[in-house]
């Protein structure tokens, strides 16, 4: 099952998410991206947060709908985006797309991509979705990766939390072949693919892959 969640940044694309839209799909609103998911001609079916940020009018218009409004104290550890995550998670996403996840606040937008390591998402394929630009996580031992797009795209490999060590990536202007990537420098920032289908692997460690297509991501 794939979960859509509507996370409360910048939010400029409702067609784009409209196009994402597939039959059965769980859309979660973390607070304030119950907008975004309107503004989407989408109803969500859980709106999960602090409700802060959530206006009394869209709060009473998803309610109306049978919307599930799941309210948290705001004194709590959580973000509303890890949250939804975790909610999705519990209701047995495998897939889930975020949207709305970057923009505003760079503490916030750096918190966001960096939930895409959360230990309960390790396994699933969790991706941030910005209009063409998608990022998700490669993780170490966990076998080949797929990058698929258009030969120019731009793909940046970027380690988190440490060295990434033993990459291998073919289909890429610049190849790499069991080579580590050394946290901090941006050594992997900006490749270009070669080929409809790139192919990464990890023998240690974590890369955000942000793949830049010519298209809109989908």
């Amino acid at each position: 099952m794939r979960a859509i969640i509507f996370a409360n940044g910048e939010f400029a694309d409702p067609q784009g998410a409209r196009d994402l839209l597939r039959p059965g799909d769980l859309i979660i609103a973390a607070d304030g991206g119950t907008r975004h998911a309107l503004a989407a001609g989408m109803t969500p079916h859980v709106v999960i947060g602090d409700l802060d940020s959530l206006s009394p009018a869209d709060q009473a218009r998803v309610e109306a709908t049978g919307t599930q409004v799941v309210r948290y104290p705001s004194r709590k550890d959580e973000t509303d985006l890890e949250l939804a995550l975790l909610h999705a998670v519990r209701q047995g996403a495998t897939e889930i797309v975020i949207l709305a996840a970057l923009g505003g606040r760079l503490d916030q937008t750096i918190a966001n991509v960096l939930l895409l390591s959360l230990p309960e998402l390790s396994g699933l394929d969790v991706r941030i979705v910005e209009g063409v630009q998608t990022a998700f996580l490669i993780q170490g031992g966990r076998g080949e990766l797929l990058v698929e797009g258009q030969p120019g795209d731009t793909v940046s490999l970027i380690p988190l939390g440490g060295d990434a060590v033993g990459v291998t990536a073919e289909g890429f202007e610049w190849p790499l072949r069991e080579d580590t990537m050394r946290f901090g420098p941006a050594r992997g920032v900006s490749n270009v693919l070669t080929a409809q289908i790139a192919r990464v692997r990890v023998r240690r460690g974590l890369l955000l892959c942000v793949h830049a297509s010519k298209q809109v991501c989908k």
